[in-house]
């Protein structure tokens, strides 16, 4: 199965910011000893508003889909800290593209 990806506008009150950034790195350490990752990213200019990527190698074992229980722990008191879209559980699944390839006898 293709590589698995998650991506979610959240919104956090500003007095909730640090315990939301310490439940994010809680589940990205947990998430990355089954080699998935948690990236994070923060708007420039609205405070609160992050942008959460999760990402797996497998589809089927994405946390979205086959969380283990520490995981959807840690998930569910992130939701309970910051409102995420409608859409944050979308898992949207790698397409591989071909490269260009040389011809068989090489460049001339």
């Amino acid at each position: 199965m293709s590589r698995a990806l998650t991506v979610a506008r959240v919104d956090v009150p500003p007095s909730r910011e640090a315990e939301y950034l310490a439940g994010a790195a809680a589940l990205a350490v947990a998430l990355k000893a089954r080699g998935q990752h948690l990236w994070l990213f923060r708007h420039p200019g609205e405070a609160g508003a992050f942008l959460e990527f999760r990402e797996a190698a497998d589809g089927a074992a994405h946390v979205a889909v086959a969380p283990t229980p520490d995981e959807a722990r840690l998930e569910s008191a992130l939701r309970a800290l910051a409102a995420a879209g409608p859409d944050a559980d979308v898992l949207w699944r790698e397409v591989p593209l071909a490269g260009p390839t040389a011809p068989a006898d090489g460049p001339s």
